[in-house]
C-alpha cells in the first residue's frame, strides 16, 4: 500500500529570514558531508524584458563573470577609462550602422577593437571562477530562465565566506567588460542552439503559438535582431536597478551552523541597498480561440510530434492529479510507451510532462517518431490515451505505483544537497519553498475521480497546441 498522509509529510529543517533590504535567505543544515551547496537566484528573466530588449537577462548572466571593480582587473582607474572610451565609440557606431555608412562603421569598429585589446592587458582572466576552484568549489555554473538568473557552486564548509564575499561584491560592483564581443558569443550560441538546429527553431516557434500575449513566448536567449541591438548601457541600467537584494533569493544547504551563517549573510549582504522592484506583471493570455497546429518540414529534421495544453500556475490543486496523469502516461511502463513504442512500433521514445510554473503552467506530450511512422496515426493514439484518462478511472494498481514511485523519487532527491538547494530556491521563486516540501502530502490526497476531472478539464482539443517536425 502507499504511505499514509502522515508518512507522506516531508520534514526538512529550513530557516527562512528576510533581511531589512529585502534579501530572502533560506538555510538548510545537513551534516551528511562537509560541504555546502550555495545558490543565489536573481528573480529576473525574460518575462521582465520589454520589446526590443529580449536576451538582456541572459547576456547579463554572461557578463557577471567578467568581474567587478575588485575582481578580474589589475587597475580599476584605467579600467573605468577604457570602458568610457569603448562606450563613446559604440555611441558613434550605432547611428552609422542605421545610416548604412559601412566605411565609418568599419573604421570605428577597428578603433573600438583596438581599445578592447589594450584593455585586456590589465584583465585577470576568469579570476572569479579561479577563486572558487582554488577553494575546492565544484558544480560551478550559472543559467537563465524566463523567471530568474541563477549562480551556483558547492564549497567546502569552511569556504562559504568566500561565496558571501564574491557574491556580495558581484551584486554591487559588477563591471560589464567586453560587452560587445560577448554579444557576438551569445549570437553564435543562439545560432547553434536555435537558428541552425531544427528542433530549436521548431520548439521556439511552437512556444510563440502556445503563448499569445504572455512573455513566456519570448525566448530567454533573445530574438536575433534584439541581441545585436543590446547595448552595454541597457544591460548596466538593468543590473543597477534590479540585481539587488529585494529581487534575490540566497539558499545554502549542507554542513552549516544557522546562527553563524546568518551573521555572515548580514555582514556581507545587509549593507547593500534594496534596489527597485519590477513593475507588476499584469499581462495574461486571452482564452484560446481554438486548436492550433504547426507543421515544419526540413531535410535535417527528426520526426517529432508535440502536444501542449496550458494549465494553472504552481500551487493550484489541479496540478497534483495531473502529476498522476503524467505518471500513468510516462516511462517505460507508461501507457504511451506501451502503445507507441512496444505495440505499434511507431516511436523510439515518448514522454509526458506536467510542468508547474509561475503564472501559467504546461502539460505536454512529446513523441520521437520512427522515420517510417505515420504522424496521423501517432497523433490518434496519443489522443486515445488522453481520452481514456477522461472516461476511465485510473486503476488502483497504476494509481499506487505512480504515487509510490513519485514519493520515493522525492525522498531520494532530498539526500542530494545540490538538488535541495536548487529546489528550495526554485519554489521560493514560485512563491513559497514549502510548495516543494508539501508536494508529496498533496499528491497523496489525490483520488481517481480527481485525475479524471483534471483530464476532462485539461485535455480539450480546442485548447491544445499541436506541432509536427517532419523530415522533408
Amino acid at each position: 500500500m502507499f504511505v499514509t498522509p502522515v508518512e507522506a509529510q516531508v520534514n526538512l529543517t529550513v530557516h527562512k529570514e528576510i533581511l531589512p533590504n529585502g534579501l530572502t535567505v533560506l538555510l538548510h543544515p545537513n551534516k551528511q558531508a562537509p560541504t555546502v551547496s550555495c545558490r543565489l537566484f536573481y528573480v529576473t528573466g525574460s518575462v521582465h524584458e520589454v520589446p526590443g530588449k529580449s536576451g538582456l537577462a541572459h547576456i547579463l548572466e554572461h557578463e557577471l563573470f567578467k568581474g567587478t571593480k575588485k575582481v578580474g582587473i589589475t587597475d580599476s582607474i584605467a579600467d573605468a577609462k577604457f570602458m568610457a572610451t569603448q562606450d563613446s565609440l559604440q555611441a558613434l557606431i550605432r547611428p552609422a550602422i542605421l545610416a548604412g555608412d559601412t566605411a565609418t562603421v568599419k573604421k570605428l569598429t577597428a578603433e573600438h577593437d583596438s581599445v578592447v585589446n589594450e584593455h585586456r592587458k590589465i584583465f585577470v582572466k576568469d579570476e572569479l571562477w579561479s577563486a572558487y576552484q582554488a577553494a575546492g568549489g565544484t558544480g560551478l555554473n550559472a543559467f537563465t530562465s524566463d523567471l530568474m538568473t541563477a549562480y551556483i557552486v558547492t564549497l567546502p564548509k569552511n569556504k562559504i565566506e568566500l561565496f558571501m564575499w564574491l557574491e556580495a561584491d558581484r551584486m554591487q560592483n559588477a563591471v560589464l567588460r567586453e560587452f560587445y564581443s560577448e554579444r557576438m558569443v551569445v549570437r553564435e550560441e543562439r545560432r547553434m542552439r536555435y537558428d541552425d538546429k531544427p528542433t530549436g527553431r521548431f520548439i521556439e516557434t511552437l512556444n510563440s503559438m502556445i503563448y499569445e500575449a504572455f512573455p513566456y513566448r519570448v525566448p530567454t536567449i533573445g530574438w536575433p535582431s534584439d541581441i545585436m541591438n543590446l547595448t552595454r548601457e541597457m544591460a548596466d541600467e538593468h543590473y543597477r536597478k534590479y540585481y539587488k537584494p529585494r529581487n534575490a533569493i540566497l539558499v545554502l544547504a549542507g554542513d552549516l551552523d544557522t546562527t553563524a551563517t546568518m551573521e555572515m549573510v548580514k555582514k556581507y549582504f545587509g549593507p547593500i541597498p534594496t534596489g527597485e522592484a519590477f513593475p507588476p506583471l499584469t499581462i495574461r493570455d486571452p482564452e484560446q480561440a481554438g486548436e492550433k497546429r504547426l507543421t515544419v518540414t526540413r531535410p535535417d529534421a527528426p520526426n517529432m510530434y508535440a502536444l501542449t495544453f496550458k494549465t494553472p500556475e504552481v500551487g493550484d490543486s489541479i496540478l497534483y492529479p495531473l502529476d498522476i496523469a503524467e505518471g500513468v502516461l510516462n516511462g517505460r511502463s507508461g501507457r504511451l510507451y506501451k502503445r507507441l513504442v512496444q505495440e505499434e512500433k511507431l516511436a523510439v521514445s515518448v514522454s509526458a510532462s506536467n510542468s508547474p510554473n509561475k503564472y501559467i503552467s504546461e502539460f505536454g506530450v512529446t513523441v520521437n517518431m520512427r522515420p517510417d511512422a505515420d504522424p496521423a496515426k501517432v497523433e490518434k493514439i496519443v489522443w486515445e490515451e488522453l481520452e481514456k484518462l477522461k472516461t476511465e478511472p485510473v486503476t488502483e494498481r497504476d494509481f499506487q505505483k505512480v504515487k509510490n514511485r513519485a514519493y520515493a523519487g522525492l525522498v531520494r532527491s532530498l539526500t542530494d544537497m545540490e538538488n535541495v538547494a536548487t529546489m528550495l530556491a526554485w519554489y521560493e521563486m514560485f512563491g513559497d519553498y514549502r510548495l516543494f516540501l508539501n508536494w508529496a502530502e498533496q499528491l497523496n490526497k489525490v483520488t481517481a475521480a480527481d485525475v479524471q476531472a483534471a483530464a476532462q478539464k485539461t485535455f480539450v482539443k480546442e485548447k491544445s497546441v499541436a506541432g509536427f517536425l517532419l523530415k522533408k
